[in-house]
Order: C-alpha cells, then sequence, then structure tokens
C-alpha cells in the first residue's frame, strides 16, 4: 500500500463538511484513516517531501485554530505528519514494513515546471520500497530519498509525538487504530 494523495504547498485555507482544514484531512488524516481500516497489508509506504525537514508537528494546533493559515507551513506539517505515522506504525506493527520516502521536488502540476529534481526518477524509490526483494529495501521504520536512507527530521522520530498523533487522528476519525 502506498500512501501518496495529497494537495500541495499553495493551498489557501479550505475546511471540509467536517470541519477540518482540508490540507490536514487530505494529506495526513486520510493515510491514517484508510491503514486503519484496511486489511494489514505486508509494506505499507508514507509519501512526505524534503519540505518535512524543516517542519514543526504543532500537535497543539493540528486544525489551524491558533496559527495564521500557512499553505507551505500546512503541507510540511502534513508531510512530516506522515512520517511520523510510517514510523509510529513500524514500532506498533512488526511484521509489516513500513517506511517513508521524500520523492524529491519534481516537475509535476504541483511542484511547477521549474521543478529541479528528475521526474524519472520520482516514483523508483516508493516502487521499491514497495514490492522489490532487495534485501535494502526488506527494512522498516525507515526514510529514503531516491532508494537510499537518509534522516527524518527528528520530530519525526520522537515516539510521544507519534503516540500523540495517533490519539488525535483516532479522536477526530473516531476510528481506532487496530493493534
Amino acid at each position: 500500500m502506498i500512501h501518496n494523495a495529497a494537495v500541495g504547498y499553495n493551498e489557501a485555507y479550505r475546511v471540509t463538511r467536517d470541519g477540518l482544514p482540508h490540507v490536514f484531512a487530505i494529506n495526513t488524516l486520510s493515510a491514517y484513516i484508510l491503514t486503519a481500516l484496511i486489511e494489514r497489508p505486508q509494506r505499507l509506504v508514507y509519501l512526505s517531501s524534503g519540505m518535512h525537514h524543516h517542519a514543526r508537528a504543532n500537535l497543539d494546533d493540528i486544525l489551524w485554530q491558533k496559527r495564521r493559515w500557512n499553505g507551505a507551513d500546512a503541507y510540511a506539517e502534513s508531510k512530516l505528519h506522515d512520517a511520523m505515522l510510517a514510523f509510529a506504525l513500524a514500532r506498533r506493527w512488526r511484521n509489516v514494513r513500513i517506511n517513508s520516502l521524500e520523492p524529491g521536488w519534481v516537475p509535476t502540476k504541483m511542484g511547477g515546471p521549474h521543478a529541479p529534481d528528475d521526474m524519472d526518477l520520482a516514483h523508483l524509490t516508493q516502487a521499491w520500497l514497495a514490492a522489490s526483494h532487495d534485501s535494502a529495501a526488506d527494512v522498516t521504520g525507515k526514510y529514503f530519498y531516491h532508494m537510499k536512507r537518509m534522516a527524518a527530521n527528528p520530530q519525526a522520530l520522537n515516539a510521544a509525538l507519534q503516540d500523540r498523533l495517533i490519539d488525535i487522528c483516532t479522536e477526530i476519525s473516531g476510528i481506532a487504530l487496530p493493534e
């Protein structure tokens, strides 16, 4: 299972019918809900972004009720949350290979025509983590960029923050994550 649904970093503030900022609902909460509801797969891959490296989790204001909206910050936070979900689940579900990655800043509708990364490389890491028999892809709780391990934002690795994010997603969605 590859979690790749996302809206971008230029998003205006919009609220879903459920009263949630749409960037959070689409980029973070939908991945949590789908993971909680599907039959447990052999592998889970969460797409993050290089923008997550400079984000803060902001779990005390995840719904942007106290802060002034910033689409780029909301996107970066949501991608940090995706990495946090991956690492939280990797700790909990030891029999599933769960990892996160950044595909690079590529020239798509979201990335724009001047994005510097190679479009031909963007999909390779996620496909490799999802299906490869390569021993380097047979890991869990790791972060990748172009099929190489790299360090994630330290907040993504913080178990207390991960658990708090799971609690928030459970509370907001009303759907508990299976043990």
